[in-house]
């Protein structure tokens, strides 16, 4: 296809129009949003000790890097939409990239949509309370069962519209939108760190303290979970491979850069929670963020922070909707998903059928309230699919050593606990139903059109 003046042309339409910092504002828009606000507090009730806290989330960080190092070369040799749907399939065959999508369309990505949006609803509920969870609206009865939606779920589907809308209408105004979003994170961050830093300590810091009276290498396993799901979308740029330009080298410095300001945001918010609040105040608390800031600067600042939140979640709202919407565009024009959806908008070169398919569902899921189950089946599948991911670097050295590899990185995969069997076989029953939609689609694909 040829390029439109002054816009160069992906091999699959979309415009090649994101840049080093748009990359890089897209991997950190697409893990900051609520989880470091939160999980310091969880991690505190399980490892009761302030060094320890600081060690975990250092080492989530170093896997979460050394990760974004392995998709960097992943992303450098198939510079394309669809990221990991490409890693596995040019790996292992087209079947495990189609379960990859499958699960990331029904549940993963269209899920994280949902439970993003609704994070974001409880938030803007707590400063206008017409749009609060609790606030029900809507409430009919389905035989033994009521279905009731309330004023935030409403709220929760009208953002994801939203955001669809703008990047529906052109790349430029997606990620003008969540780099604007992100640079106000990042500033707000950094302003709570400085205001906090120039705040005498509320709390003694002993990092080297004795270790505490609990089971430290499993409370570290468990916390070790919590930390990494705090770093969980750091690989959304890859899927957004195809709309960079000099994918080679714009993909690694997004991922490599934009995980470690990510670190450098973890680990200096951590260190304001430690001045701020003793180990019993921090596993005392639920939104362990806004305590610290309202110990620190009075009800005020909680409030303020709330509201940087607020934002901060919006923001990765917007970066999830941008990125998890190209997974579906090659997996259509391959033939194993729904052929509407291998369209491009021949105005704005958006993939606007797959963008408004995805948020819809995700909106609809935010109705369900059933959404948070069903992603708890396939957070077991999902490691998987990251395990699997990280050894098609080592895969494709040896099957395809031709293959052009401008990037390079030794691997290191972290495996992670998983603590739920139960939902974990629910998540592979789950997968299991990829196969009769698998088999349909490449039947309904080799008949003639």
């Amino acid at each position: 296809m040829s390029a439109e003046p002054g816009r160069e042309l992906s091999s699959e339409g979309l415009v090649r129009g994101l840049g080093r910092w748009d990359a890089t504002f897209l991997t950190v828009g697409s893990v900051v949003g609520t989880g470091i606000f939160i999980t310091t507090a969880d991690i505190a009730r399980v490892l009761p000790h302030q060094g320890l806290i600081l060690v975990v989330w250092a080492l989530a960080g170093l896997l979460t890097l050394a990760g974004a190092l392995s998709y960097a070369e992943l992303g450098a040799m198939f510079p394309r939409a669809g990221g990991m749907y490409h890693y596995l399939k040019e790996a292992y065959g087209p079947f495990p990239g189609f379960l990859f999508g499958w699960a990331s369309f029904l549940i993963v990505m269209s899920g994280g949509i949902a439970a993003l949006a609704v994070a974001f609803a409880e938030y803007l509920g707590s400063f206008v309370p017409l749009l609060a969870m609790d606030n029900v609206v809507l409430a009919l009865p389905l035989g033994p069962w009521t279905w009731a939606v309330s004023a935030g779920q409403l709220a929760a589907a009208a953002a994801i519209l939203l955001l669809t809308a703008v990047n529906y209408i052109g790349l430029r105004e997606g990620a003008g939108v969540q780099n604007a979003l992100t640079v106000f994170k990042i500033g707000a961050v950094l302003v709570f760190v400085a205001l906090a830093f120039a705040s005498e300590a509320r709390a003694p810091v002993a990092l080297l303290g004795p270790l505490p009276a609990v089971p430290v290498l499993a409370g570290i396993g468990v916390a070790m979970i919590a930390a990494l799901w705090t770093y969980d979308g750091w690989y959304g740029p890859t899927f957004s491979a195809g709309e960079m330009r000099e994918p080679q080298r714009t993909l690694p410095f997004g991922l490599v850069w934009g995980t470690l300001l990510v670190m450098a945001l973890y680990a200096a918010v951590n260190l304001v929670y430690i001045r701020a609040l003793s180990l019993e105040e921090m596993a005392a608390t639920r939104r362990i963020g806004e305590t610290a800031a309202a110990a620190l600067f009075g009800d005020g600042g909680g409030r303020l922070l709330s509201f940087a939140v607020l934002v901060s979640t919006f923001g990765c709202l917007s970066a999830t909707i941008l990125y998890s919407s190209r997974i579906y565009l090659p997996m259509a024009r391959d033939g194993v998903f729904f052929r509407a959806l291998a369209a491009v908008h021949p105005r704005f070169r958006t993939p606007g059928r797959s963008l408004w398919a995805q948020s819809l569902w995700g909106a609809g899921l935010t109705l369900t309230g059933t959404y948070e189950q069903l992603y708890t089946y396939v957070i077991f599948a999902m490691l998987l699919f990251h395990a699997a991911t990280a050894g098609a670097v080592i895969v494709l050295r040896r099957r395809r050593p031709g293959l052009e590899r401008p990037y390079r990185v030794a691997v290191l995969l972290g495996n992670t606990l998983v603590e739920r069997p139960l939902e974990s076989v629910f998540g592979l029953g789950f997968l299991a139903t990829g196969v009769p939609a698998y088999l349909w689609w490449r039947r309904t694909a080799s008949q003639p059109a």
